[in-house]
């Protein structure tokens, strides 16, 4: 018989090497589940995870992981913090998209006006948005006790829905012949998202991505704030003996998570998608929770488990036009990652047996 036997102290160790064993995990139930579809798994595996660091386009490929790295590390950056004080938040792809509307919004609405503050206006703006949209959740909580799960989660979909109505209306291109979809900010000087060096692909996301992976360390590490965020997570009754405000920390932490995956979608819509459409949501903000979880809520783990899933979305575009794999099989594949590290982290608190119960 095999049993589960909870281990008196967390394992360090085990805690460390679950993400490294979920990734060798995902490698190998991938590669059964593209033989099951008929192509060679080890090529798939190597296309996924070999051909964008050394392939014969690397250069390019290179580059682009810092833009799709970037507004993950920015959202999962946010959503540690809650997740450290057990406060989730699983809507930051609501958050993302109301950010890229209203950083978009300000653009629109005074184009073709061309200022150099117009840009940081839509920073600030993008960053507000997400905020006040993550602050919904955080308020029901607070006066109403609701759960910030469902309520983020369902204000997605409402996001969505505003999305597509911003994209069919208000912000529809009058020159666009009927398309949906604004006018294309990477046309537009002042409220485009450049490249800050030629042919790397960082641009102003990149940059705020780091400064939230250091700020969040600061937080988290060397700050009372993370001290506090700490203990509301592990030992709640005790943080509030320590004089924690269990509302002001729900505010706080969904507030910022909120503000951060609207930068993301600011710098995303401003950047490498350019325009609002109806499509502009790409998952990241959902995505952006495997990528916390995989970098143990840490910050620099953050930023490397960010620069991995990148890479399984640009490999796995690859694999889409080399081997024909469908899309859907490359989303599973992505969502393998999230179930074994899961799986496996359940190794970090129980200790398997194999044998008879003793009496």
């Amino acid at each position: 018989m095999i049993r589960l036997v909870k281990r008196p102290v967390p394992s360090k160790a085990w805690s460390w090497a679950t993400p490294l064993i979920a990734v060798l995990a995902t490698m190998i139930a991938g590669g059964i589940l593209f033989a099951a579809l008929g192509k060679n798994p080890v090529e798939a595996i190597r296309v996924i995870f070999w051909d964008p660091l050394f392939g014969p386009n690397a250069g390019y490929f290179r580059g682009q992981l810092l833009v799709k790295a970037a507004p993950l590390i920015l959202i999962a950056s946010g959503l540690a913090v809650g997740f450290k004080a057990g406060i989730w938040n699983i809507g930051a792809e609501g958050q993302y998209i109301i950010g890229a509307i209203c950083g978009a919004a300000l653009a629109l609405a005074v184009y073709p006006t061309e200022s150099a503050w117009l840009f940081p206006a839509m920073v600030i703006l993008g960053a507000l948005g997400g905020f006040l949209w993550g602050l919904i959740p955080a308020l029901l909580k607070v006066i109403f006790g609701t759960n910030e799960i469902l309520v983020s989660l369902m204000l997605v979909y409402v996001a969505q829905n505003l999305l597509a109505y911003m994209a069919f209306g208000p912000l529809k291109n009058p020159e666009g012949y009927g398309f949906p979809g604004s006018r294309n900010l990477q046309q537009y000087a002042s409220a485009h998202n450049p490249e800050l060096i030629v042919g790397t692909g960082a641009h102003w996301g990149v940059l705020a991505a780091l400064v939230a992976v250091i700020f969040t360390y600061i937080l988290m590490h060397r700050h009372i704030a993370g001290f506090r965020i700490r203990v509301a997570g592990e030992a709640p009754r005790a943080a509030r003996f320590a004089g924690v405000v269990p509302a002001r920390l729900v505010v706080f932490c969904l507030g910022l998570s909120g503000a951060l995956a609207g930068l993301a979608g600011l710098f995303e819509v401003s950047g490498p998608s350019g325009q609002i459409t109806d499509s502009f949501n790409a998952g990241y903000g959902f995505t952006a929770i495997i990528v916390a979880f995989l970098g143990r809520l840490h910050p620099i783990g953050i930023f490397l488990a960010g620069l991995l899933m990148a890479l399984t979305y640009i490999g796995g575009d690859m694999a889409q036009l080399m081997l024909s794999l469908p899309s859907a099989a490359i989303q599973v594949f992505q969502g393998m990652l999230l179930f074994f590290l899961l799986g496996f982290d359940l190794l970090t608190n129980y200790r398997v047996r194999i044998g008879r119960a003793r009496a």
